[in-house]
Formats: C-alpha cells, structure tokens, sequence
C-alpha cells in the first residue's frame, strides 16, 4: 500500500486576511474551487516549486460559528526558511504578533488571523543570536 501526503486544511473565517497572511511567509495560491451547491471556497496555496505540498484555506461563505476561537488541537504548521530573522522582521512589519521569537537563531512561532499556530525553522544551521530577538519575550501562547 502506498501513502502519499495531499495536503493540510485549516478552516479560516476571513479569506482575503488569511490569504494575505500566507502570503506574507512566501506561499501563492496554486488552485482554487468554488462550491455553489456546498457555499465553500477552498484555496490551495504552497511554497514555489513546492505545489505539492499546500495548505488548504476551507472558506465557509455563510460563516463558521463551530470554528474555535483557539485552533490549538489542531497543531502547527512548520515551514523552514532561509533566514529566521528577516521572515520575522517583514512579519512583524505586516502587524503580525511573533508569538515565539527566534531567540535562538533557529525557531520561532506566530500565528495566523485564524489563530493556526505557524512554526518557522531556519533552514540549515542555526542563525548566531542576534538583537533585538535574543532578549525579546513571548507573547501569548504559541
């Protein structure tokens, strides 16, 4: 029997936002499919050259009151990248909140507006510790 991964769905209440975000870490839609009969909108976004790999955003036009308010059993996302500390820096230019900063040199953690915890890895060795992430706290939960 043969398993091939397909991709991971998140449910999000604000797709434009969630889009946007996604964006932000690099991913571009790579498909989409409107559902009139099921009032849906799925968009299948990745990395370039990674189409294989996407994130599903499962949009519900008529809303999604069941979507919790803290999407922590879902897990995370984790995606590696070339350098921790300017992903982190253009997210935090966005307005986004670095929950975990990289502190390290190696992970950090944020969130996206649909509250999905996104782990970001540095790609290779770690990043030697640098300012202002070295001493910089957490804030919230991750």
């Amino acid at each position: 029997m043969t398993l091939r991964y397909l991709h991971t769905m998140v449910r999000v209440k604000d797709l434009e936002k969630s889009m946007a975000f996604y964006a932000l870490l690099g991913l571009k839609e790579t498909r989409r499919h409107d559902s009139e009969k099921g009032r849906f909108t799925l968009v299948f976004m990745a990395p370039e050259g990674q189409e294989d790999c996407p994130v599903e955003l499962t949009y519900n036009w008529d809303g999604d009151e069941g979507l919790p308010s803290d999407s922590r059993h879902f897990g995370h996302l984790a995606y590696s990248v070339d350098n921790i500390y300017d992903m982190c820096q253009t997210l935090m230019d966005a307005g986004v909140t670095i929950n975990r900063p990289p502190r390290d040199g190696h992970m950090a953690f944020v969130r996206s507006p649909d509250n999905i915890s996104i782990e970001l890895l540095q790609k290779g060795d770690d990043l030697p510790p640098q300012e202002p992430w070295a001493s910089m706290e957490n804030t919230g939960h991750w």
